[in-house]
């Protein structure tokens, strides 16, 4: 069938106050910038949402004001991934419960699945939890450390994993989701993860996202999907040259820590990061500001 969630999807963010308590009053406020910008959905707890940096209890209370705040208005796909099956499992059961649109979930990351049917069997085992949602596997390379080829992933899963829907693919290996679209693309979601290669999975027939910089920059990427739609591949190429200017300043000031910030930035604070990370201080915030108004950011979201 083709995919259901056609679109960009945010990676949310896990608002925090300033000493690192939830701060979930800020995540309606947080939902209604994302109704407002056009994403398709939210995909929450996951790497840009700190989920790892949550307990159990926080990781619950976070899916459930999302799918609360969210409604009818956007679909929420939860993350559950966690180093222990059994807990990702409860999670996995929580977010049914909640009427969640879906669940997604990274491999086991500290002990690793060493065999792709190691990585099944784990996977089955957390999808079983939500029997009536649709499940996806959050291939994140750099940071799980497991490296299977995905289009084998999907070949093997068939079976296995009645609710298998799809993947959260966010690695550089474009030509590994390619595979994956020529193979499976009929079939399944493959939701496309690294933000400043969206032009490149559009081309080879990808058509669902999920990004960190859509929170704060969908202008950038509604042009380039109408870029594309309209046969305009130079004015695609412009506004992907656009995003990969932002990701680059972005990084520059540390990934996420300056993701939050530039949330923040364009009217919707959703906190600092939480331990280990560290938040911006000041006279950084001041400094990426005017990094990012020089190359035109500002200009660059405003609404078409």
């Amino acid at each position: 069938m083709p995919p259901s969630f056609a679109g960009s999807l945010a990676a949310s963010f896990t608002p925090f106050h300033t000493d690192g308590r939830l701060h979930l009053e800020r995540i309606g406020p947080h939902v209604e910038h994302l109704v407002n910008a056009g994403v398709a959905g939210i995909f929450a707890a996951g790497t840009t949402g700190e989920g790892f940096s949550l307990t159990h209890e926080e990781r619950r209370d976070v899916a459930q004001a999302f799918v609360k705040e969210a409604g009818e208005r956007l679909p929420v796909i939860i993350h559950v991934g966690h180093t222990s099956l059994l807990e990702a499992r409860a999670l996995a059961e929580h977010a049914q419960s909640l009427g969640a649109a879906g669940i997604a979930a990274v491999a086991p990351f500290y002990y690793r699945p060493a065999t792709l049917p190691d990585l099944v069997a784990s996977l089955a085992e957390i999808a079983a939890g939500a029997p009536d949602l649709p499940f996806y596997y959050y291939h994140i390379p750099d940071f799980t450390g497991v490296h299977f080829h995905m289009a084998d992933l999907l070949h093997a899963a068939e079976g296995r994993i009645p609710t298998l829907a799809g993947l959260k693919f966010t690695s550089t290996c474009v030509h590994e989701f390619q595979a994956c679209v020529t193979a499976h693309g009929e079939r399944y979601d493959l939701f496309f993860g690294r933000d400043e290669l969206l032009l490149s999975s559009l081309s080879i027939g990808g058509q669902s996202a999920v990004g960190a910089t859509y929170n704060f920059a969908m202008p950038i990427y509604h042009a380039i999907r109408r870029g594309f739609g309209a046969g305009d591949l130079a004015e695609a190429a412009k506004w992907q040259s656009r995003s990969v200017e932002m990701v680059r300043v972005l990084l520059n000031y540390g990934g996420l820590p300056a993701f939050k910030a530039a949330m923040a930035l364009v009217g919707c604070d959703c906190g600092p990061v939480r331990l280990p990370l560290r938040p911006l201080d000041s006279a950084s915030q001041d400094k990426l500001r005017q990094d990012l108004d020089s190359i035109g950011f500002f200009e660059w979201i405003r609404p078409a």
